[in-house]
This record gives structure tokens, C-alpha cells and sequence, in this order.
């Protein structure tokens, strides 16, 4: 089995910050991508950050600048720090991984999600 789990979230004020935190654990051979996606209220859901095994990172152009992906190869943990935050970036945010099991099955995993909302 393999699990994902979030933490991190919570309310926040605007110009505020968060660091997000995604832990892999169970029956993992080896990681090859982990990502956060985010769905606000009424939206789809859509990429905020992503990062590979190699640490090459790509992100969604309303995040650039404020964001930081980075990830923990020997803790198959991943951070997603979150500055200047705005309304804007009110979701839940869920985390995923590209992974293989001990078992050889490559798919892709979800956490549950954690809620950031940005009010003053």
C-alpha cells in the first residue's frame, strides 16, 4: 500500500505564508515525480508545482515567484512553501505522486488534501 499525507494548511492572512509538507510512505521502489495541484471553490482543479526526481521544478505562471517546490529523496517528502500569498490561492491543496511500488506497478498516488485559505 502507499500513502500520501498533507499537512500544513490552514488560514492565513494576505501577504502571509504556509509550508506545505506531503509524505510518502508504504510498499514505494522508487519516486519519480511529486506534485501539488490545488481546486478552489467553484475551478478545477489545476497544477501549482511540480518536481521530478532530479529536482527539475516547473510551475503555474500565477505562483512563479512565490512558490518553492522542493522535495527529500530520502524521506520521499515534499514542501511546497507558499509566500506573499493572496485570496486568490484560497483551495484545497492535494498532493501527488509518479511512483513505483515494491510490486513494479508504476501509477499515480493522491493525498487527501489540505485546506489554505487567505483571509484577512
Amino acid at each position: 500500500q502507499v500513502q500520501l499525507v498533507e499537512s500544513g494548511g490552514g488560514l492565513v492572512q494576505p501577504g502571509g505564508s504556509l509550508r506545505l509538507s506531503c509524505a510518502a510512505s508504504g510498499s514505494i521502489f522508487s519516486i519519480y515525480a511529486m506534485g501539488w495541484y490545488r481546486r478552489a471553490p467553484g475551478k478545477q482543479r489545476e497544477l501549482v508545482a511540480r518536481i521530478t526526481n532530479g529536482r527539475s521544478t516547473n510551475y503555474a505562471d500565477s505562483v512563479k515567484g512565490r512558490f518553492t517546490i522542493s522535495r527529500d529523496n530520502a524521506k520521499n517528502t515534499m514542501y511546497l512553501q507558499m509566500n506573499s500569498l493572496k485570496p486568490e490561492d484560497t483551495a484545497v491543496y492535494y498532493c501527488n505522486a509518479d511512483l513505483t511500488t515494491d510490486w513494479g506497478s508504476r501509477s499515480n498516488y493522491w493525498g487527501q488534501g489540505t485546506q489554505v485559505t487567505v483571509s484577512s
